[in-house]
């Protein structure tokens, strides 16, 4: 055999194999990637159904609107100024009676209140505890221009605001969202979040290590739990609850409390096929069959992570094996022709 026939028996031999290490490296990134696990909600017990619920003063600037409870414990419920059953759509709850004009809203059920506040502690205790999936570096503006899918996000404090401009939420109605600050939680004047893709403001939970602020006209979703005070200030509205384990003020705001859509079990014997999404949140959007959200995940510092539903890997993983095999095969053919 001439070194020229033997080059060309090198060639035929090695040019499989460097295909297959060329396909390997494609498609080792797509198996690899990480996958934000499914992320469970936070329970709120008997603090679920409260629009506002503060430890010691709830104070407001009318005219507020708020549809949901309003509690304070343990303080007093003379700590409650200024707001009035006309703007509250639920019930006040206070630990000791109070006089007031219009009464016809107050409750007085201090063993209600402790059994609510102490469900608070565990929710934010729950949300406190998870592991993240994105921590932000630190700055400013971590979440403003992010569209994230459900998952456990943590941030520190930031300059001027966490917040700036519109963040979008996108998942189905099963998507969960916890937020962690582990400092203040600052929405800047006008900031928003949206949702989309079927997902729920039901499902959206900010864990505040120290006080969140509600900037001017902001627009909002979902709880926020504080370990000191929150301050909604001018016409900020937030689709979600205010708990607080301070004080809560208010100054013409819209609070609603989020209800959320069920979720229908897929048919036995019936294809898992997923519904065309829509946008809405709360009790008002279209019931959705659960998807599992895929894309790149930003991560606020330039990079992203790349969500992978289980189908697509198990596909990518059984061509790459059919195209081992194969190449196998090929390798076995040229060394019987050679």
């Amino acid at each position: 055999m001439t070194h020229g026939s033997g080059r060309a028996s090198v060639r035929r031999h090695l040019l499989p194999a460097a295909a297959v290490a060329a396909l390997t490296a494609l498609l080792l990134p797509v198996l690899t990637a990480p996958a934000h696990a499914a992320t469970a909600t936070v329970e709120l017990g008997t603090s679920d159904a409260f629009a506002v619920l503060a430890g010691s003063a709830v104070t407001n600037v009318p005219t507020s609107t708020l549809t949901g409870d309003v509690g304070v414990s343990p303080a007093a419920g003379a700590s409650i100024t200024d707001l009035t059953c006309a703007e509250v759509d639920g019930s006040i709850y206070t630990v000791d009676v109070v006089e007031a004009a219009d009464a016809e809203c107050r409750q007085v059920d201090p063993g209600l209140l402790t059994t609510a506040r102490a469900a608070q502690s565990v929710a934010y205790g729950d949300a406190a505890g998870r592991t993240p999936d994105t921590t932000f570096p630190g700055g400013d503006n971590q979440l403003g221009g992010q569209t994230l899918v459900g998952g456990v996000y943590r941030f520190g404090n930031a300059t001027t605001a966490n917040l700036v401009g519109n963040l979008t939420l996108n998942g189905d109605a099963s998507s969960v969202w916890i937020f962690q600050a582990t400092s203040d939680l600052v929405f800047a004047s006008n900031s928003t979040v949206t949702l989309t893709g079927g997902a729920q403001a039901c499902n959206v939970f900010w864990q505040v290590g120290s006080a969140a602020t509600l900037g001017t006209d902001s627009d909002l979703v979902g709880t926020i739990m504080a370990g000191a005070g929150i301050a909604a200030q001018t016409q900020a509205s937030i689709e979600g609850r205010l708990l607080a384990d301070t004080a809560v003020t208010l100054q013409m705001n819209t609070i609603t409390r989020p209800g959320c859509a069920e979720i229908p079990p897929t048919p036995t014997g019936a294809p898992d096929t997923p519904s065309s999404a829509t946008g809405g949140s709360g009790s008002g959007g279209s019931p959705q069959v659960p998807q599992v959200p895929s894309g790149p995940v930003g991560a606020g510092d330039g990079s992203s992570a790349v969500v992978t539903d289980p189908l697509t890997r198990s596909l990518t993983l059984t061509a790459m094996l059919g195209l081992l095999v194969l190449s196998a095969v090929t390798m076995a053919h040229l060394r019987r022709r050679s």
